[in-house]
């Protein structure tokens, strides 16, 4: 998507979308569940499928403890790939809550703390205190957007055969170039 598009895009009150591929696992009553094709970072490697850099635990626990039910999808059948987006402000607005939050209250703390009481030891407890104040404020900030459903995926196509996320070339030139 070029700068034009975007902001025509933003002008308009279109969101943009960060897509996946997804393929449906299960149907029960009538929703499907997806889980999130695993791919590498660079998507490119022969390995992809032994990467050692995915986290700790199997491959298949992983995945189902991502899997996510898609309730506005038209009718699925298992087996079946999908493409899925995500509003890319919600995501920042996300990561924002999920990172930055808890640091701001960590260091806002601590701050506060150096500056009234001038002792190390005080200013750690305060530290850690205000640390487990700003999680459970992420706590109920991912539970604001996520009953808003601005977390929620949507249904954007049915994936074609040997189609992948677009690469950031793909993002920078467009899908026509």
């Amino acid at each position: 998507m070029d700068r034009d598009s975007e902001d025509d895009a933003t002008a308009t009150g279109q969101a943009t979308l960060v897509e996946g591929t997804a393929r449906v696992v299960a149907i029960e009553d009538g929703v499907p569940w997806l889980e999130p094709e695993q791919t590498t970072s660079c998507g490119g490697c022969a390995a992809s499928g032994l990467c050692g850099a995915k986290g700790f635990g199997t491959a298949a626990n992983q995945l189902a403890r991502r899997r996510f039910p898609l309730p506005d999808a038209p009718r699925l059948v298992i087996g079946e790939r999908v493409v899925v987006g995500v509003s890319e402000r919600a995501l920042l607005k996300a990561s924002g809550i999920a990172y930055a939050l808890p640091l701001v209250f960590m260091f806002g703390a601590g701050g506060v703390a150096q500056w009234l009481a001038g002792s190390d030891g005080i200013t750690m407890i305060s530290m850690v205190a205000a640390l487990g104040v700003g999680l459970i404020a992420v706590r109920r900030g991912g539970q604001t957007l996520s009953a808003r459903g601005q977390l929620a995926p949507r249904f954007l196509r049915r994936a074609g055969l040997n189609e992948t996320c677009p690469t950031t070339a793909q993002l920078a030139t467009g899908p026509n170039d």
